[in-house]
């Protein structure tokens, strides 16, 4: 059977391998709602496949990936290789600038903006990379289009998500976290605020004092925003650096378990 990392053998590893490597982190932290790193992630995957075209069009592969200054211009001088597949010259070099463009002028690269767009950009930034991806394996194993989505659906981490989502309800799928886990986990999973009264049935918990409680430890120590009247709350980058790291404790624990 033909793996990913053998239909695109062309390509050297010192670019094969970081392109599959993000491309796994991208699908995996839109998986665990973890928006601004997969929206992060998108800018240096559009690096990478730049490079992977400018070396497939020269004849000569640089040895790892090396991100251009002006990022829209050398996209633009790519289609002037005219001996190159029409997706390496046009399709994919048109793509890359607007996929690029979200890390740098969207809510992911900088603070403000009136409405948080950080989920629907990592939404258009999956789609696009996806895309990209079957085209690379399409191209160099010259395989038919179905036959490459699935080598490149075989790529996406299919892990149970920490966190599941269904209608309004949100649930840690992991019964055996504490409960102070459990609640920052579910702040850092929704963008923008949190209604309290929904976070406390999201826990299942059933001593609203203990849970408030919690709450206001968490806005002590900074993690959380929690509304004077204690109605609602948004996470804090502590709290986002804390959520971060039970979700990676959860991921080794997951890969001991294997």
């Amino acid at each position: 059977m033909i793996t990913p990392a053998a239909a695109l053998s062309a390509i050297p590893s010192g670019l094969r391998d970081p392109l599959l490597a993000e491309y796994r982190e991208i699908t995996r932290n839109y998986a665990e709602h973890r928006w601004r790193p997969s929206e992060l992630s998108g800018g240096f995957f559009c690096e990478i496949v730049y490079t992977i075209l400018h070396g497939y069009a020269a004849g000569s592969y640089a040895a790892s990936p090396d991100g251009p200054k002006n990022f829209p211009e050398a996209c633009r001088k790519l289609e002037n290789n005219t001996h190159v597949p029409h997706s390496f010259r046009i399709l994919i070099p048109r793509a890359l600038p607007a996929l690029y463009d979200i890390r740098n002028n969207r809510g992911v690269g900088h603070a403000g903006g009136d409405v948080d767009s950080n989920h629907m950009d990592a939404t258009l930034v999956l789609a696009m990379a996806n895309w990209v991806l079957a085209e690379l394996v399409r191209v160099f194993h010259t395989l038919p289009i179905k036959e490459a989505q699935a080598l490149v659906d075989a790529l996406a981490d299919r892990r149970i998500p920490l966190v599941w989502e269904g209608g309004s309800m949100r649930r840690v799928l992991d019964p055996s976290m504490k409960l102070w886990e459990q609640m920052i986990i579910l702040v850092a999973s929704k963008s923008g605020g949190v209604i309290v009264t929904e976070l406390f049935d999201w826990t299942g918990y059933d001593n609203k004092s203990y849970f408030m409680k919690t709450l206001r430890e968490f806005h002590a120590k900074r993690w959380i925003e929690l509304a004077k009247d204690e109605t609602t709350l948004e996470i804090l980058p502590p709290g986002a650096d804390q959520a971060a790291q039970i979700v990676a404790r959860a991921d080794v624990g997951a890969g001991r378990r294997k």
